[in-house]
């Protein structure tokens, strides 16, 4: 008879258990982060104002902790900017406008060409069924709507690109300066805006880097004076609306 002992049984390690506060807390963190993320999109948050942790916590109901936290990320994505004892919205300014629409120039060329050398034909089919959707979008379609298809034919391409960075980058400019975008969609209308992209989609497919780059370029480009006029538009509504409230 064998006297030798069978190995010990290993004990079976227990997953930790998930904290239901812990969780709670990053839930309601990113809640808050969004709206304020929105409120700055905006200009909720008006251009040069000195943003109060407290204020801002009793306005949402909550700690001053997600408000804090939520506030450092916006001065990382480039929506506000530190100053004495605190945060404060970034102003509305005419060279700001400029340097995010030539850095989104600059991404939405790298996306292109990336697109056109490593997009799927799949890929490429679902843009164009996408296009489709959004030209039977009905006459009337409220500018932020028409906004959002056009990030969305944008993102599209950041995504075929198959860099996550350059999607990531461009995410945030679009972010940046959507707000400019709202009032420039009012003048150039839905109907200039598909018919561009439909143009670049048709150089995509045909995997035409040259004339997609050609199309992007010129149907991104904003004039000097384009987006002086733009902001001093924005900034009149931004601060009228204070006035007839």
């Amino acid at each position: 008879m064998s006297t030798e002992k069978s190995p010990p049984k290993a004990k079976a390690v227990k997953k930790p258990r998930a904290n239901p506060i812990s969780r709670m807390r990053r839930e309601r963190g990113s809640d808050v982060f969004q709206t304020l993320r929105d409120m700055a999109i905006s200009y909720q948050l008006k251009p040069g104002e000195r943003l109060s942790e407290i204020e801002l916590a009793a306005r949402l109901g909550v700690s001053r902790t997600p408000v804090r936290e939520a506030l450092a990320r916006l001065v990382t994505e480039g929506f506000l900017e530190p100053c004495t004892r605190g945060y404060m919205r970034r102003p509305l300014q005419v060279q700001d406008v400029l340097d995010m629409y030539e850095a989104r120039m600059a991404v939405e060329r790298e996306c292109l060409r990336y697109a056109v050398e490593r997009a799927s034909q799949t890929q490429i089919d679902e843009m164009q069924s996408f296009l489709d959707k959004s030209r039977a979008a009905a006459p009337g379609t409220a500018v932020r709507e028409l906004v959002e298809f056009d990030e969305a034919f944008h993102n599209r391409i950041a995504q075929m690109s198959g860099n996550g960075e350059l999607a990531r980058m461009l995410g945030n400019l679009n972010e940046r300066v959507r707000f400019i975008r709202w009032i420039d969609m009012e003048k150039v209308g839905r109907d200039s805006t598909q018919k561009e992209h439909g143009a670049i989609a048709d150089a995509i497919a045909r995997r035409d880097n040259q004339a997609a780059a050609q199309l992007m370029d010129e149907h991104i480009a904003l004039r000097r004076e384009q987006i002086v006029e733009a902001v001093t538009q924005g900034l009149a509504r931004i601060f009228l609306a204070d006035e007839l409230a």
